[in-house]
Order: structure tokens, then sequence, then C-alpha cells
């Protein structure tokens, strides 16, 4: 999985000996997490880890034996380092906490590798070490762009963002719309997932459908993380909030919330904005649309029918314009509801200088169930 172009000359034993490192910190974060997945989630998302380890191509079918034999050594893996502390990284002789990305990516500048060391959903670290494709500055952004991934763990989110600095990961990316898609085959239901596959070629080419709807969609994945940076500045002690909500169902809301709030502020006014209305019957206007849709989560959906019910009449009248108008209400409604879920945070605090967990967490559902759009 070593790529000559980086690993060819004298830091070749460094580097793989970096990318074991931050493999095993990645194992370590999965013997910790995998068990908050579902039976049938965490089976799914084994399937394409292996694919990804063993560098299997989507197309190729995958023997079931094998697949058991190595998740049965994967889990004993797991079993052995679930309590072991995370590695400090080694680069040119310095050792490296692995939650600080900017200064091991400061390190591995000569190398042409982009690392990322953070947290996820549920707390959940994530460790992921790249090929840089692309570094951009946008506005006082830094945002890298990655391409073939060299570790990783079980779930590899495809964008993240860290303070004003962004990670965008294609080959993950990729992956997901694979996931995607493949989901959708089962029962091939006509939703917004089977509008944006038809706008690509997949039954006869499908690694170029999968590169182009990648590349179609990195942007969008761009402007939402951009937006959840906004979001950030604009609610202080939120990270705070959603630990002492954890595992819950207002954790799942208050996310949905957050979302659609960074969506709001970034995503939406590009996809339906002014440059979109002007070429919305292209093709892949139309798939991004329709990935957007595809993409929202059941609570993101069930918060905001009145965004789906455009999306609706939109499919039956190709008039963007009620899609953008009702985008444009939600900001207003999303800034609002966020700020009113950390009130009650910040109030029960003040009170009794100790979060009641549960009582937050049941205020937060019953303010998010009365404030639908």
């Amino acid at each position: 999985m070593f790529s000559p172009r980086i690993f060819d000359g004298y830091m070749n034993k460094a580097l793989k000996q970096l990318i074991s490192d931050v493999q095993h910190n990645c194992h370590i974060s999965d013997a910790k997490f995998a068990g908050n997945y579902t039976l049938c989630v965490y089976l799914l998302k084994m399937r394409e880890y292996y694919r990804w380890e063993k560098n299997s191509g989507f197309c190729l079918p995958l023997a079931q034996d094998e697949i058991g034999s190595w998740l049965t050594q994967r889990e004993a893996l797991w079993d052995n380092i679930e309590q072991e502390e995370y590695k400090a990284l080694n680069i040119g002789g310095q050792a490296f906490n692995p939650f600080h990305s900017d200064a091991i990516n400061e390190a591995l500048k000569p190398s042409g590798l982009i690392y990322s060391g953070g947290y996820g959903v549920k707390s959940k670290p994530h460790f992921f070490i790249a090929e840089q494709e692309q570094l951009q500055k946008h506005l006082d952004y830094t945002i890298y762009i990655s391409n073939k991934e060299y570790a990783r763990d079980l779930t590899s989110p495809p964008a993240m963002s860290h303070n004003k600095t962004i990670y965008i990961r294609r080959e993950s990316f990729k992956r997901l719309i694979w996931e995607r898609t493949e989901e959708w085959r089962w029962n091939k239901p006509d939703n917004a997932m089977a509008k944006a596959i038809a706008c690509y070629d997949f039954d006869n080419h499908l690694d170029d459908a999968l590169n182009s709807m990648t590349d179609n969609e990195l942007n969008n994945a761009i402007l939402h993380e951009i937006g959840e940076i906004q979001a950030g500045e604009q609610l202080p002690n939120w990270q705070d909030m959603m630990n002492s909500i954890s595992f819950t169902q207002a954790e799942i809301m208050a996310r949905a919330v957050r979302d659609h709030l960074a969506d709001a502020l970034s995503t939406l006014p590009k996809l339906f904005g002014d440059s979109t209305r002007q070429s919305a019957r292209q093709n892949t206007q139309q798939a991004s649309i329709h990935f957007y849709f595809a993409n929202l989560t059941n609570m993101r959906k069930h918060l905001f029918p009145a965004l789906f019910n455009a999306y609706q009449q939109w499919l039956k009248d190709d008039d963007i314009e009620t899609l953008y108008e009702t985008a444009s209400r939600g900001k207003q409604h999303w800034q609002t509801l966020a700020n009113e879920i950390l009130r009650l945070f910040n109030t029960q605090n003040l009170k009794t200088e100790k979060t009641d967990s549960h009582h937050l967490a049941n205020n937060i559902e019953t303010l998010v169930s009365n404030n639908h759009l």
C-alpha cells in the first residue's frame, strides 16, 4: 500500500514506522469504540474496511470465509490493545501528541503526506495519514485534500475540520459514495439517491462514475465544513454541552440542529443560490441537489420537513426558488434554536455548578421537538 513517490529514499523506514504507529492508534480507537455500532452497521463497516485494507477493487466480490477469518483476528487484536494509550508519533526524532495535527503536518511537509487526529461523533478519535493531493486557501481557511490513504480507522469521515483547518479525504469520500450506491442497489427505491445515481453511468463505467461524482461533490463537502467552523464560532461551549448529553436522543437532535445551521450558513446558499439558479438544469448541478437530499439523516429530515417538501416541489416544477427561500428561512430558525439549546446548558450550570445530564437531555429533546420547521 506504499506509494513509490513517497517511500523510495532514505526516509523509507521512518515513514513506514510512522504509518504503522498511526494505524496502531486507529486500532486502539476502534477497540474502544467499535462496540457503539449496531450489529448490522458494524458488519457493513467491517466489510468495507476489509476491502480498503486488502486494496480490493469495488467491483471485486469478497470471499466470505476470508472476511470471517480477518474479522476474528481483528477483534482479537482489539481485545489485546483496548486499554492502551494512544502512541506519540515520531517524526525526525521529535515526538508529537497524535492530536496535534498542525504541528505534525508542519513536520510532514517534505514527505507529501497529510495527517489528522481529532474527535468525531460520540467523541470517537479518528486518525488518518494519506497522500496530500492539494492545499487550498479560502479566505482564512486552510483546506487539505488528500488522496490515497495509508492508515485509517473503521469509520473514515470524508470531511473534518478543526479550528480553521479543513480536511477533505477524497478516497474516503469515494468509498462513501460507493457504500451509498451499494445500499441503494439492494432495493433500488425511487428516491433522491436514485436520481443522483441516474446522473452518472454507474452501470457501464463504475470507476469513472465514482470519480466524477466524487469530484462533483468535494466542493459541497468543503462548504459544509466551512459552515461547521462558522457555526462553532457562534456557539461557544457547544462541545461541552454535547459531551454532557452523549449517547442520548438529545445528542442526535442537537447534532442535527447544528448540521442544519452549518448548511444554512455555507452550503445551501451556494447549492440553491444565484449561480445554481442559472444552471440548475445542468446535470452536475441536479446531481448535487439530489445527492444532498439523499444524504440527509432521518433526524434532519424529521426536524426540517419544509426543506424536503421544497425539494419535492422542485422535482415537479423545476423552480428552485422555493428551495432557496426555504433554506434562507431556515438560517435564522436554526441559529435561534441552537442558541436556545446552549442557553439551557449554560443556565443549568449557573444554577447548580454541575450538569444534570438527564435533566438537560430531556429539556433539549422537548425544545427541539417543539421547534420543527
